[in-house]
């Protein structure tokens, strides 16, 4: 069986370091990930750089990209002005943010949810009309860091509001990493008799060291695309104490084990984890990038 992984990296995982990364050091590691066999990577948001310095180049790295290529390079994109400036960068695929909590969506957008999927139907028309692919995510589907646990129909109908206005793959986020197994059935349970399994990835974080565990359920339900962060980089800023997302290499050594293919070589992701950890002057938050270590050749650049 094969197991799409979704790199988000160098979007939603630099995106919240304080370190600054460098144009060369975000476009040597997008081709260190892609050299890997990573097809999805996710390159960029635009966003206001006053709140999201670290994406302000995403433009810059778009135009150093073969966009053209079999690598999928999608960006974030959170309103009409930010897909006004994907359509001028040339992207083919945009990614839109909601939230399954009205509490969330209201903290990290500033509208609610209804309010938010109008605004997102009209970003999505646009970008499908253009020609582009769109992903739909959805965030705090276990757990809200202002409401608690999430009711599994909010997830399943903001997933389905996406999936109709046009969503190719809903992807289903964990925010703050406090679901667990049997919790991630229920969710999936509901939101699978809105849209199908093949049309969703999971997007877990480790908070609580529960995000391998909650990848091998959602499997079992299903569920063949996930998203993980080369070395567990990133974070939520809304989320009080939530850790980064799961990391690449962590995921890929679990499917590997598993017997699912992924087209993907984990000694690469393993040295794109320590380049990026170099860049940033901290250590990698993956178990096995500890347990493989460094590569003898590799040398940080950047």
């Amino acid at each position: 069986m094969q197991v799409k992984i979704v790199e988000v990296g160098p979007r939603d995982g630099l995106q919240n370091e304080k370190q600054p990364v460098t144009l060369a050091g975000k476009l040597e590691l997008i081709q260190r990930l892609a050299a890997s066999g990573l097809t999805h990577i996710e390159a960029g948001a635009f966003v206001s750089p006053r709140w999201v310095p670290q994406m302000a180049d995403s433009a810059d790295v778009l135009a150093a990209l073969d966009l053209a290529g079999p690598v999928h390079y999608p960006v974030l994109v959170p309103n009409e002005k930010g897909l006004d400036a994907a359509l001028a960068a040339g992207a083919r695929e945009i990614a839109v943010f909601g939230a399954a909590s009205e509490s969330f969506s209201r903290h990290n957008l500033n509208m609610g949810i209804n309010d938010s999927l109008s605004a997102f139907a009209a970003v999505t028309r646009r970008a499908l009309d253009a020609g582009l692919r769109v992903r739909g995510y959805v965030s705090c589907v276990l757990g809200c860091p202002y409401e608690g646990e999430i009711a599994p129909s909010q997830v399943a109908r903001v997933a389905a509001a996406l999936r109709e206005m046009g969503c190719y793959e809903i992807s289903l986020g964990d925010t703050i990493g406090t679901g667990t197994p049997n919790r991630v059935h229920e969710m999936l349970a509901a939101v699978r008799k809105q849209v199908p399994a093949t049309q969703l990835a999971g997007h877990f974080h480790d908070s609580y060291g529960m995000a391998i565990a909650n990848i091998t359920a959602a499997l079992q339900m299903g569920v063949h695309t996930f998203d993980s962060s080369v070395a567990g980089l990133g974070g939520c800023p809304y989320a009080r104490g939530a850790s980064g997302n799961v990391a690449t290499e962590d995921v890929l050594w679990l499917l590997q084990g598993m017997g699912l293919q992924t087209g993907v070589d984990l000694r690469q992701v393993v040295d794109a984890a320590w380049f990026i950890s170099d860049l940033l002057g901290k250590m990698p938050v993956s178990r096995v990038a500890h347990a493989l270590g460094r590569s003898p050749h590799a040398v940080a650049r950047g």
